[in-house]
């Protein structure tokens, strides 16, 4: 059953502080894993929210570290009990993103340099329908469906009444210049694009071929940053097979310098929907 209760950040929120709590103690991961007769990496995806905490495991973890506090406990186990709720995309089945999914879902602002692609919340369907069939050729109808149909329902953010997502995007030219689907899926996309672009929360830049070499030559990334001050902001890279995200404070503040970067290497705001018009139009011609 879906919940308004977010299960990835109750995760990530569980692990922080469990996390505190071994470190107050002065205990290693190792010592802990130790003491519980459980391998290092469990107590490490605890920890990191990467895995569903259960209320025996904060049970057993609070008696490690000998709290004391019954109120503590007890707000624990309800976070673990919270955590193990699911969300909305749970109702679509197995979804290679769900932990990017949930973290998108609670964040305040996201900061998105795309070099290849529009980015997946400001894309429109068909443009969506064609991206997946073309990057996933052996998808099945049903599959690819239901991937769009995730893509969609991430947009709400952008357009929800109430406290929409804050969206910064640099894309790169190659991002227009690709043509995904057809002519008129681009154009599409492209005055799409212009659209959502205009929304006082929604800020879209281009990075022209003709800048050359610049920080986000790497590839792709998003910055998530969350407005409860307990949340740390995370970096999200996406593999083929697997997603990375980095926490650590100088991790994150090395990409934010990076995306300020390309930001002032970009075009700027009104400059940006005019050269993706002029991009348009020529699919139009």
């Amino acid at each position: 059953m879906a919940s308004n209760v977010n299960p990835t950040v109750r995760r990530r929120r569980l692990g922080q502080e469990l996390r505190r709590l071994r470190e107050l103690k002065g205990m290693t991961a190792e010592e802990v894993a130790e003491r519980l007769l459980v391998s290092q990496s469990k107590i490490s995806r605890l920890e990191n929210g990467r895995r569903s905490i259960s209320q025996r495991d904060v049970r057993d973890l609070c008696g490690v570290y000998e709290v004391e506090d019954q109120r503590i406990v007890d707000s624990l186990m309800e976070m673990a009990r919270d955590s193990r709720q699911q969300g909305w995309w749970h109702t679509f089945g197995d979804i290679p993103y769900s932990v990017y999914i949930g973290l998108e879902t609670d964040a305040e602002s996201l900061r998105v340099y795309e070099p290849q692609l529009v980015t997946g919340l400001l894309q429109t369907r068909a443009y969506a329908e064609a991206l997946v069939q073309g990057a996933l050729p052996e998808t099945s109808t049903a599959e690819i469906e239901k991937r769009v149909q995730v893509r969609m329902r991430r947009q709400e953010r952008i357009t929800a009444d109430h406290n929409p997502l804050r969206l910064w995007v640099v894309l790169d030219e190659a991002a227009l210049r690709r043509v995904v689907g057809s002519k008129l899926v681009m154009r599409e996309q492209l005055e799409h694009l212009i659209e959502m672009s205009q929304l006082p929360h929604v800020t879209v830049q281009v990075l022209p071929f003709e800048v050359g070499a610049h920080p986000g030559l790497n590839g792709q990334y998003a910055i998530l940053e969350f407005a409860d001050a307990a949340d740390s902001s995370v970096v999200y890279l996406e593999g083929v097979t697997s997603d990375l995200y980095l926490e650590k404070a100088q991790d994150v503040q090395k990409y934010a310098v990076m995306y300020e970067h390309l930001r002032a290497q970009s075009l700027n705001v009104e400059a940006s929907r005019q050269f993706i018009a002029d991009v348009a139009k020529a699919y139009a011609d």
